[in-house]
């Protein structure tokens, strides 16, 4: 009999909103209420090789209850006579002990579901029936109790052995042998059907099918249900699997998931073992997972208790088993709402074929990741007995999802765009694999012989040939990886002949010098491209990007020098010149300099160059060659004598420090600059009174370190610097001489030069205890009896 709810639009598409219009919020949040995590969705390795397809044959019939055929239709509305068993015994009807064995893993739990599940089991659409009926996936429809209790009363049909029609026998017209029961005859109420290719699904629930009459109504293709759990085989699955073959119709096998009872690869094997094989034979249809509301209560909620993630786990772990067993990843029978409660609407099953359940003469919203549905369950009122399908394409494009193992199918995006390409480029050779999805983003990918498609919704489709820079790409991790799905082909004959190929994320370069190497987007790729990528002072890299240094930093050698990037700095390029030679000899950034801060600039005073660093600089001339400008005092000095521009010009070699009293000192062109706690950093100007400094023993000598620069335009355009012990003095007649001590003291209480005395004319000399110091205008004697005495001219 139909259902409808009242209130109900004829064909309106039964989903949670309108279920919660027609029932009430409080009927469905049981129903549906699952424990959700975010989706995850494990990447495909684009690498790996194909599995190689198992040579299936057309599925074996499952080993339960074989059964001679009747010699002539069982007789209505009398009792159906019991089936004959293994063991040729007589029995009330099929029971749960001869449909499979108890895994060891959970024997408890599985005896009780297989005892649960009688000699039915669950069928496809059972939770979508129960929610329209009860308004809860879990709680039976008054048919379904009663069809039980007719089962465990042994009022169920015998099932018939229907054979297999040989390849070479053309399908039998009609489907003899048997009569169907009114309540599973074809003459269901309702009679819409949606434009396409019509077919059916059953189970042991519609026991002995008239095909015959499903194939006069128009039904071209039937799914049949093998298994279910791991302890579970439809006793009806020779008849309807086998004889929906005989009238013409292509046919496939499903299995209801119970995900609480085995994992994903026990059932998808439990599966293949008993029915649920493939073969490209152009007659079977994709092995069918039927994964939707859970029926059983005592296994926990509507997703069995199990989290986003491992329920997508469990659905990757059968379907893996199954392609692997069969070349063909399995379609997947769902509702888009159930989809989107128990695994959080993932979208990594793309690839996959989709079986929608949606009653009503709309399909609604799809689950996340499919663009399309390729079968839709439309109804399960009739038109056709068990549940009404609808294929979506021409006879045609069912023929070839009869007969490809690809899993994304011929006309999804994926599959075209990856087809496209391969035939544009001769150099992949034959495929080595199917077209493969559920990988990052939503993304696929096809091998080759001579390597790889791959294909994302955000890129397209581009091919990753075999060689060194597929190398690369794998090294970084594929798709997965910093650099995501390819947006170009490899691009070559570039500088060197290179060869280069872009991804979401960077590109990978190649040279015969360098080999392959990946330059990922981000800032040190931004300061390569402004160097003009490979076609710039940088060439090709020698290396990846190098992250974790100091300050978590990163660099990323290239031919021509290398960049280096810090939070503090940004992304600064080190040339391979003299400047970067002293910066490796300062340390690079562990040294006192750390990270660039710039670019190095040259064309300053006589053609030289310099670079600024967070600790100072390097400078370099053709003359004197790269000197390192640490920070500190001396810098400082330096930037105020105007650095290469002034007097000093540029250093000569690096500061030196550990000297007298723990001083410093860098050499310059024009001098020095010297620096102690006591006197700070002075610059020692080249001329002579830096001449007459070094005669008396720079700091180590009676003078010590300056304590002032040079000043000059004193008398007679005179110049003076002044020194811890004392000063020299210099004008052009007399030269340059050191004072100090009692006699400098004296000469101070004559006015230094502006006074009476004038310049030294000599430096001070000592003899027997007396010490003499001549002047312009006179002289300076000391001895210790009679100290300081001026003896004027």
């Amino acid at each position: 009999m139909p259902r409808a709810l009242p209130g109900q639009t004829p064909g309106e598409t039964v989903n949670t909103k309108t279920l919660t219009r027609w029932l009430g919020s409080a009927a469905l949040t049981g129903a549906l209420v699952c424990s959700m995590s975010p989706a995850l969705a494990g990447p495909l390795n684009p690498t790996a090789p194909a599995t190689p397809a198992s040579e299936s044959p057309a599925p074996a019939a499952p080993e339960s209850l074989p059964s001679p055929v009747p010699a002539a239709p069982v007789p209505l509305p009398e009792p159906v006579p019991a089936p004959v068993t293994d063991s040729d015994s007589q029995t009330a009807g099929p029971t749960a002990e001869h449909l499979s064995e108890t895994p060891a893993d959970a024997p408890g739990l599985e005896a009780d579901i297989k005892d649960e599940a009688g000699l039915l089991g669950a069928r496809m659409g059972q939770g979508m029936e129960r929610l329209l009926a009860t308004g809860d996936p879990q709680v039976p429809t008054p048919e379904e109790k009663q069809q039980k209790l007719d089962a465990e009363a042994g009022q169920l049909e015998t099932p018939l052995d229907t054979p297999d029609t040989t390849a070479d026998e053309a399908p039998a017209a009609t489907s003899a042998g048997f009569l169907a029961t009114p309540a599973f005859a074809a003459t269901a109420a309702n009679t819409w059907m949606p434009a396409g290719i019509q077919g059916l699904d059953v189970s042991s629930h519609q026991e002995n099918v008239d095909w015959a009459a499903a194939w006069r109504q128009g039904a071209r293709f039937a799914y049949t249900k093998a298994t279910e759990g791991t302890y579970y085989k439809n006793p009806y699955y020779k008849q309807q699997y086998n004889g929906s073959a005989n009238t013409g119709m292509v046919r496939g096998a499903y299995h209801f998931a119970i995900p609480a009872v085995g994992s994903g690869a026990q059932e998808a094997n439990y599966f293949v073992d008993n029915g649920g094989g493939w073969s490209a034979d152009g007659r079977t249809l994709p092995p069918l997972l039927d994964i939707e509301y859970n029926p059983y209560p005592q296994l926990g909620n509507t997703c069995y208790n199990l989290s986003a993630t491992q329920m997508i786990t469990w659905i990757r772990d059968f379907s893996n088993t199954i392609q692997a067993r069969t070349g063909r990843v399995p379609m997947i029978y769902t509702t888009t709402d159930w989809w989107r409660t128990c695994t959080g609407n993932t979208n990594a099953f793309s690839n996959h074929p989709l079986h929608l359940a949606s009653y009503g003469q709309a399909a609604g919203a799809l689950p996340n990741g499919w663009a399309a549905y390729n079968v839709w369950q439309y109804s399960s009122t009739g038109p056709f007995v068990g549940d009404s399908n609808v294929f979506k394409g021409t006879t045609a494009d069912l023929d070839h999802f009869v007969r490809s193992a690809s899993s994304a199918g011929s006309s999804s995006p994926a599959a075209t765009a990856i087809s496209r390409v391969a035939a544009a480029n001769p150099v992949l050779g034959k495929s080595t694999s199917s077209v493969n999805c559920g990988l990052k983003d939503g993304g696929c990918y096809q091998n080759f012989e001579g390597g790889a498609v791959l294909w994302s919704a955000a890129t397209g489709a581009y091919p990753s040939r075999n060689g060194s820079i597929r190398q690369a790409y794998q090294a970084s991790g594929f798709e997965n990886g910093v650099l995501g799905y390819p947006r170009s082909a490899e691009v070559c004959g570039i500088k060197n002949n290179g060869c280069y190929q872009d991804f979401q994320g960077g590109s990978i370069l190649w040279s015969s010098a360098t080999g392959a190497r990946v330059s990922p987007n981000g800032a040190i790729r931004t300061a390569y491209q402004k160097q003009g990528f490979e076609s710039g002072s940088l060439g090709y890299p020698t290396s990846g990007q190098v992250c974790g240094i100091k300050d978590n930093g990163c660099y990323q050698n290239f031919s021509g020098g290398a960049i280096l990037w810090s939070a503090a700095t940004g992304a600064q390029v080190s040339a391979n010149r003299a400047i970067r030679t002293a910066y490796q000899a300062a340390g690079f950034e562990n040294g006192v300099l750390g990270y660039p801060r710039g670019p190095e600039v040259c064309g300053i005073k006589n053609n030289g160059c310099y670079q600024d660093f967070q600790g100072g600089a390097i400078l370099w001339s053709s003359a004197t060659g790269a000197q390192v400008s640490p920070n500190g005092p001396v810098r400082t000095a330096y930037q105020k004598q105007g650095f290469e521009s002034g007097t000093l010009g540029y250093p000569t070699g690096g500061q030196v420090c550990g000297i007298r009293d723990n001083g410093c000192y860098q050499n310059y062109q024009g001098g020095a600059i010297l620096w102690s706690p006591a006197t700070g950093a002075q610059p020692s100007p080249s001329g002579a009174i830096r001449t007459a400094y070094q005669k008396h023993g720079f700091e180590n000598g009676g003078l010590g370190y300056p304590t002032s620069g040079e000043v000059c335009g004193i008398k007679d355009n005179g110049c003076y610097q002044n020194y811890q012990g004392g000063a020299i003095t210099w004008t052009k007649s007399v030269g340059a001489h050191p004072t100090g001590g009692e006699i400098r003291r004296k000469w101070q209480s004559t006015g230094f030069e502006k006074g009476v005395l004038g310049y030294p004319t000599a430096d001070e000399s000592c003899k027997a205890g007396k010490c003499t110091q001549p002047f312009q205008g006179g002289r300076i004697d000391w001895t210790k009896a009679g100290g300081a005495v001026v003896t004027r001219k």
